[in-house]
Parts: C-alpha cells; sequence; structure tokens
C-alpha cells in the first residue's frame, strides 16, 4: 500500500496481515503516516497503490459494509457535547432497543463511568470524553479497533483499563490496530514501523 498527502510520498510498499486475536501497533515519529494508514484501512481516504483486503475481498468496494466492521477512534472524540454520555453511546450501539441499553450501561461500568452516564459531555473532562470513546468501541459490535493515540489525556488506570479491554476485544476474535506513542498495554502486538 502506498499513500500521498499532497505531493509527499508518505509511505509505500506497506503490507500486513491481522487475523482474529491479533493486534498491531503502529510506531514511528509524528507525520510518519500511522494517522493515514489507519484512515486508509477504514476506507476514510483513497489508497495512491494497494489493496485493503478483508477475507480475501476488496474491503472497500462496499463501504458501508466495511464500516460495519470497524470501530475507529480518531484524535477527537467524536461526541455529542449536548447530550448525555449514554446518549451519546446510544448512538453507536447496534441491536434491538432493550440490548442497546444494557450494552451502553455495560459499556460505561466498563470504563468506569456508569456515575455519569446522565452528564452532558460538556461537563465532563477530557479524560472522561476519551473513556466515553472508548466505550463506543464496545457498543459498536465492531470486529476491528482502529485506534489512532487512543491514550491521549487517559490516566495510568484508564490506559491499563483500555488494555484489559482490548484484550477481552481480542479473547473474543476481535481485532486491534493502534497508533501510539505512548505504551499501550497490548501483549503479544506486532509491530509496523513507518519511517
Amino acid at each position: 500500500m502506498a499513500a500521498f498527502r499532497g505531493d509527499h510520498l508518505v509511505f509505500e510498499d506497506i503490507s500486513f496481515r491481522l487475523q482474529p486475536g491479533d493486534a498491531l501497533v503502529l510506531v514511528g515519529r509524528n507525520g510518519s503516516g500511522k494517522t493515514t494508514l489507519l484512515r486508509l484501512v477504514a476506507g476514510l481516504m483513497p489508497r495512491t497503490a494497494g489493496d485493503v483486503l478483508w477475507e480475501g475481498q476488496d474491503a472497500l468496494a462496499d463501504l458501508p459494509a466495511h464500516g460495519l466492521r470497524l470501530a475507529y477512534l480518531g484524535h477527537q472524540d467524536a461526541l455529542k457535547l449536548g447530550l448525555t454520555a449514554a446518549e451519546n453511546l446510544g448512538l453507536w450501539a447496534r441491536g434491538p432497543q432493550p440490548g442497546r441499553i444494557a450494552a451502553v450501561e455495560a459499556a460505561l461500568e466498563a470504563v468506569g463511568l456508569a456515575d455519569l452516564a446522565h452528564l452532558p459531555a460538556r461537563m465532563l473532562s477530557a479524560g472522561q470524553r476519551r473513556r466515553v470513546s472508548i466505550a463506543r468501541l464496545l457498543v459498536s459490535g465492531a470486529v476491528l479497533w482502529l485506534l489512532d493515540e487512543p491514550t491521549t489525556a487517559l490516566d495510568i488506570a484508564s490506559i491499563e483499563r483500555l488494555g484489559r479491554l482490548a484484550a477481552a476485544h481480542r479473547a473474543g476474535g476481535g481485532m486491534v490496530m493502534a497508533a501510539t506513542h505512548l505504551d499501550l498495554p497490548l501483549p503479544d502486538a506486532a509491530e509496523l514501523s513507518l519511517s
């Protein structure tokens, strides 16, 4: 795979494979293309060369179907500040209404925010908003988590909690692809260096 940013070649000849239970950590300096690669895999920007395959098929040929397979956690928390934490997650939860409500409650509990479910997102700290965004991964039902600097604004306990959530996701057959400058607890993760 290859990608340009304007006239600048960001990377070329990038190749990797993820299987159920795998994790891949993207490493490299600022501007090396970690975010670009995540956005390419998500189908959020066009690739210059190469393919993104899912079970041997062009993953980007049907973007709505591909979107259901993944959850993207970018630099921004993607929360509606006027909605409560629970309401924000309700927008992302899948399935019948009773199951979505239970999934939202379980996700907020998993990130330690059950007691703040009723607060508008604008009243939450930066770290709490990030934890709501992490809870969004849990309610999405997505197989592939694409994480771009997921530890932003998190304290040590929350980073460890994210590691446990990612481990449980992987144990259930999920996959994680993460770009981070901080140590993210992803045991046995492969590394892909972008320079």
